[in-house]
């Protein structure tokens, strides 16, 4: 099964490249968001009993959208498991629609202001109406160095390690903590989701910085990415996300700034000037994970085969 695994992932990776996110609200992802949605408003449980109902609908949820990727894993062939796996494990990835979204804002930014502000409204929980070109700019390269953890790390971490059920129960709980995981309202019934998204990307996101750090090293960059990892990575609440965004940031020598929050690393060029270096840099760290993972699953599979395991 890691021999077929190690196929189904560059197989994986290959649709995306060519399909991208498909728009329709029977994807997967939609469907569970969907149903987070109806069980997630606060105005549906009473107060006293939110925690709790956070806690059940967490395990609930992450049952219902794994069970079918487990059983495609259990029960599949291996030759149907190698066409229908690639696109199953695809559902819990994004990587070239992230790439887009950070295009299509730069150019957005590029004909109107106005239009970028929009335009990174989808991608961001911020308020966009009064922020500056760079600051656009800086909202969607934020977004996606988050999301080389959230949308392709740890997806294909969770995959290599316990197949497609895996990367299925992170996909939903990522969901929950994006879906719930804030200090408002949602915050009794999402505080279990968040906690959990926290624990599943420690390990990734630690991995994703090395992999950066490496990136950058080998470009004559790793002082300056290292420096705004020591100096940054605590800015951005939460104990993940700020990693990815001080080493992109200190690396591709730009300045990610939220507004009346944080500023990371030294603006030495725009981010207009910077942004196709931090899309270089995810890109790489992507397929250089992904390789790693294939052999790694490649290995497992013949010390499996050789000692009859």
């Amino acid at each position: 099964m890691s021999v077929i695994n190690a196929l189904i992932l560059p197989l994986s990776l290959l649709i995306d490249r060519m399909m991208g996110d498909p728009k329709t609200r029977f994807h997967p992802v939609a469907l569970v968001g969907s149903f987070i949605g109806w069980w997630g408003r606060p105005a549906a449980w009473h107060p006293a009993v939110q925690r709790v109902a956070g806690v059940v609908m967490w395990f609930f949820t992450v049952a219902v959208f794994a069970l079918p990727f487990f059983l495609a894993d259990r029960y599949l062939p291996w030759f149907l498991l190698l066409v229908a796996g690639p696109f199953f494990l695809k559902f819990c990835l994004a990587w070239r629609s992230l790439e887009e979204h950070a295009r299509a804002v730069g150019d957005a930014v590029s004909r109107d202001l106005g239009e970028g502000r929009r335009e990174v409204s989808l991608m961001v929980s911020r308020e966009t109406g009064e922020l500056s070109d760079e600051q656009v700019l800086s909202a969607a390269y934020e977004s996606l160095a988050e999301n080389l953890v959230d949308s392709i790390i740890s997806p294909i971490f969770y995959f290599g390690l316990f197949g497609l059920a895996g990367a299925a129960i992170f996909r939903a709980a990522n969901t929950m903590d994006a879906m719930l995981g804030y200090r408002d309202d949602r915050e009794r019934i999402g505080w279990f989701s968040a906690r959990m998204d926290d624990l599943l990307n420690f390990i990734p996101a630690r991995i994703a910085g090395v992999l950066l750090l490496m990136y950058f090293g080998a470009r004559g960059r790793f002082s300056p990415a290292y420096e705004a990892y020591q100096r940054d990575r605590r800015k951005r609440p939460g104990i993940n996300g700020g990693i990815p965004m001080a080493i992109l940031a200190g690396g591709a020598g730009v300045q990610f700034e939220k507004p009346g929050r944080y500023r990371m690393g030294t603006p030495h060029r725009s981010l207009r000037e910077g942004g196709p270096e931090i899309i270089a840099a995810v890109r790489a760290v992507t397929i250089t994970f992904s390789l790693a993972v294939m052999m790694a699953l490649i290995i497992l599979g013949s010390v499996t085969i050789d000692t009859g395991i």
